[in-house]
């Protein structure tokens, strides 16, 4: 990427859009001093295809107007905006820039709205229809893409309305995660666990801890081996939001069920990311909305928050 990020490129845009303009100038100047010696017919003695002669006859005036007018916005564009290669320009303006402004004179607009939830609680908020409304439109806009306009999640992309939680539950924890992101590595194991009759084995051990449908002998052959998945789901494979491993006791398969899935989570592991919103949506949008994805969840606890 180097190759892409280099003065080089500055100076070639520069130096391509001087000559650029420079060179049609000299081609509307010798196109108009130019004298070509004509026929008694005004024709330049040019002919194709048999019978296409070629006429002597000047550029419009208005033809050539407009070309001058082109030439001359052109450089005036460019010593007022960014055009010559890193040159900012007299008036100093970026796309970034405007962006910033546009960003906050909408923030500004928006400030009152948010401004009656700043002293609610995640609860509070959760038992609020107008707060509700605000965190719906928030989650589907910016959401619903992964998760789903249920919120009902898919296939590695965990489902937002159980009490199943990576990384806790808690709305401080679900405004953590909205606001830093998240990334989720799971390390392929299988190096630790041994032989892939070993990581079958696991596996079924692994299925046995949520009651799923396994082969008892290899799952208690696989007990040991799960030693080296322990340091990360716990003993008891119950998971550890503080590193956002699953809990592997319950019936929640984030990546997908079954003796098949789980040697496959254990041979090739796994990394997902939960993209940081706070470059996004601003602190009141994150309060407003994570306390809108507790409520997915904790219906009954926001109905509660409501009725106080």
């Amino acid at each position: 990427m180097s190759d892409f990020t280099s003065e080089f490129w500055n100076w070639y845009v520069a130096v391509l859009t001087v000559v650029s303009i420079i060179a049609c100038l000299v081609l509307l100047w010798i196109s108009g001093t130019t004298k070509v010696k004509a026929t008694a017919d005004n024709t330049t003695g040019h002919v194709w295809d048999g019978d296409l002669r070629e006429m002597n006859n000047p550029l419009p005036k208005w033809w050539v107007y407009l070309f001058i007018i082109t030439c001359v916005f052109s450089i005036a564009y460019g010593l007022l905006y960014p055009t010559f290669g890193k040159y900012q320009g007299l008036l100093g303006w970026s796309s970034d820039g405007q962006h910033k402004a546009e960003v906050a004179k909408v923030e500004k607009a928006i400030a009152p709205i948010y401004a009656q939830f700043n002293g609610m609680t995640p609860q509070q908020l959760a038992g609020d229809a107008s707060a509700m409304a605000i965190g719906e439109r928030l989650f589907m806009n910016n959401c619903a893409q992964c998760h789903g306009s249920d919120a009902r999640g898919a296939r590695s992309f965990p489902n937002l309305t159980d009490r199943d939680w990576l990384w806790g539950g808690e709305p401080e924890a679900i405004k953590a995660t909205i606001t830093q992101g998240r990334n989720g590595v799971m390390p392929p194991m299988a190096a630790a666990v041994g032989t892939p009759d070993d990581v079958r084995n696991v596996a079924h051990f692994v299925l046995s801890l949520s009651g799923s449908p396994h082969d008892s002998v290899r799952a208690a052959l696989g007990r040991a081996g799960f030693a080296a998945c322990a340091a990360c789901h716990g003993a008891d494979g119950k998971g550890n939001t503080a590193m956002g491993a699953p809990n592997l006791s319950d019936n929640t398969w984030l990546h997908g069920w079954g003796e098949d899935a789980v040697v496959r989570a254990i041979t090739k592991g796994f990394n997902n990311q939960m993209p940081a919103q706070a470059g996004k949506l601003n602190a009141d949008q994150i309060h407003v909305l994570s306390a809108y994805v507790w409520g997915l969840s904790n219906k009954g606890g926001a109905a509660a928050a409501a009725g106080n």
